[in-house]
């Protein structure tokens, strides 16, 4: 089967299992995806992530975390930039999510990083996601 938009189906995947209270989720890896994978347990949404598997059949399996009422760490997932139709922001045009508590992930030719990195480091990109 293939995939039009893998980065939406990666979030759309830990969005329901997050809301079904799941522990893990497995995703198809991909180098990008990892990487966001990578950015969402640097800042606390995750609780890890490893890749599995060899070859062409690796899987990245993302290990969720809640808190102590058992509601997921993720309250929202948003895909901003889609194949269809492309965002890109200069540094300066970073949007904050929810007046800051929350981040958006860039992929910048510096490579991906967070809204707060990119603003630090004055570059720009394509805007992909907003997690808050």
């Amino acid at each position: 089967m293939s995939l039009s938009d893998p980065i939406s189906d990666m979030l759309n995947r830990i969005r329901n299992a997050s809301d079904a209270g799941l522990k893990t989720t497995d995703i198809g890896h991909s180098r990008m995806k990892s990487e966001i994978a990578v950015i969402l347990k640097k800042e606390g949404y995750i609780r890890e992530v490893s890749v599995e598997g060899e070859g062409t059949m690796k899987i990245l399996r993302v290990a969720l975390k809640y808190d102590g009422s058992r509601k997921p760490t993720i309250r929202g997932l948003r895909r901003i930039s889609k194949p269809g139709l492309r965002r890109y922001v200069g540094f300066d045009k970073i949007p904050l999510v929810l007046g800051g508590m929350g981040i958006s992930i860039l992929s910048t030719p510096a490579g991906l990083m967070t809204d707060t990195e990119a603003r630090k480091n004055r570059v720009g990109g394509e805007l992909l996601c907003q997690v808050w």
